[in-house]
């Protein structure tokens, strides 16, 4: 598989996801979805861990940030391609790495993995997908990106690691902060499985959801693919019910990260950073890339916004290491304002799964196309035609969202109409 990502394009008509009125942003996509997928796996997409105050901040915390309008600039010929982690991408936006994806909708890996080649951007598939790793790779002819979480069992994680040699995945990101889990309340009032368990309150509402019904009686993908079958021992959904609760490993160390890289081989991503300490400590571990993220808001409720840890992690590692960023971003000014803050690349998980869950392929295909437009309308309005110059110049006023350093080091009067 070449590493190269096509061309961006927009979707066409076909590619529309069906709906009574206009879908015009993300939001669009978030209520559809919320009609179409079943309740407990769409509050597993869009919920946090107990009071869901890291949650709520990681998208709110965007809405303090606000930007520069300029006129009177040239802004023809505007690009928004760039690269992550050495991979050319017609715009700096993957998708994020989100379990049981393939329960939005049946087979979602897939189509989500479609999509994003389509688009021009990377996927990243999750540990926990429903896909396997060979199904990805048989059904895109594009390279993906592997989420590896790290469990006691290391045979099985080594052997996951040469599957995704195999199937020629381009980087492996590793999720660092997953060695406990968090609880999500609703997933304990739900009762979250899968499939889905055969109760009342379960039975009631997958009967409103006939579309989505329909989808998963037509696959066999209804299981973690990547475990099941994978593991001695376990065979089905009850034993690995048993098995994942006590896999994920309390004492992950920085020397596991050490020889995961060795095994690996190739680009290295780690994703979980969110304290510049971490920060320094993943530069130092050989790493291409990290990113910063707090795992949706899903593990330490309480911690600060991924858009708020942004600029002090730029400021000790960026011009060391790749800096990327995860957590809340809803829209393609969110976008920009991730990478005016430091950010080479950034990634969506919950935007993406809404547009899956609302109409599949073509939902998540129009998520990016949404996500595509607003940044590149908005990069224009900041009087920029190259998304890669974006900075902190754009910002109308950095005052509490840049360390001192940085906003001294920032060049009052930039070329704002030059591309490069």
């Amino acid at each position: 598989m070449s590493t190269d990502m096509p061309s961006s394009r927009p979707p066409s008509r076909a590619a529309r996801v069906f709906a009574p009125g206009p879908v015009t942003c993300i939001e669009d996509l978030r209520r559809l979805a919320e009609r179409r997928v079943p309740r407990m796996f769409y509050d597993y997409a869009d919920s946090g861990s107990y009071s869901e105050g890291t949650y709520r901040a990681n998208s709110a915390d965007f809405a303090k940030i606000k930007l520069r309008q300029r006129v009177a600039v040239d802004m023809t010929d505007r690009t928004l391609a760039s690269t992550m982690v050495g991979q050319k991408v017609a715009m700096p936006v993957a998708l994020a790495p989100t379990g049981l994806t393939g329960m939005q909708h049946a087979d979602g890996e897939i189509l989500a993995a479609r999509a994003a080649a389509r688009a021009g951007v990377p996927f990243t598939l999750s540990t926990m997908s429903i896909c396997s790793i060979e199904d990805v790779a048989a059904h895109t002819d594009r390279p993906f990106w592997f989420q590896l979480y790290v469990m006691k069992d290391r045979d099985f994680i080594h052997r996951l690691i040469d599957r995704a040699k195999a199937a020629e995945c381009s980087a492996l990101v590793l999720t660092l902060d997953l060695q406990i889990l968090g609880q999500r309340h609703k997933d304990v009032r739900n009762g979250l499985s899968t499939p889905p368990k055969p109760t009342l309150r379960n039975l009631l509402n997958l009967a409103t959801k006939p579309r989505w019904c329909m989808g998963m009686l037509g696959t066999k993908r209804r299981q973690f693919g990547n475990i099941v079958g994978h593991v001695k021992g376990v065979g089905d959904m009850t034993s690995l019910s048993s098995w994942t609760a006590d896999q994920f490993d309390p004492a992950l160390s920085w020397d596991d990260v050490a020889r995961i890289k060795e095994r690996w081989g190739g680009k290295l991503i780690l994703k979980g950073i969110l304290d510049p300490e971490d920060a320094e400590l993943a530069c130092r571990s050989g790493a291409d890339a990290l990113i910063v993220s707090n795992h949706g808001g899903r593990q330490l409720d309480g911690a600060m916004s991924s858009i708020s840890a942004l600029p002090a992690i730029v400021q000790q590692v960026g011009d060391r290491i790749e800096v990327l960023f995860d957590g809340g971003i809803r829209s393609g000014q969110d976008v920009i304002k991730a990478l005016a803050l430091g950010a080479h690349g950034t990634f969506i998980g919950r935007a993406f799964l809404y547009g899956l869950g609302a109409g599949g392929e073509a939902g998540v295909t129009q998520c990016l196309d949404i996500i595509r437009k607003e940044l590149d309308v908005t990069m224009a309005m900041c009087g920029l035609r190259d998304v890669r110059r974006v900075d902190a110049t754009i910002l109308a006023d950095t005052d509490g969202l840049l360390p001192r350093a940085q906003r001294a080091s920032l060049d009052p009067t930039p070329d704002l109409g030059a591309a490069e």
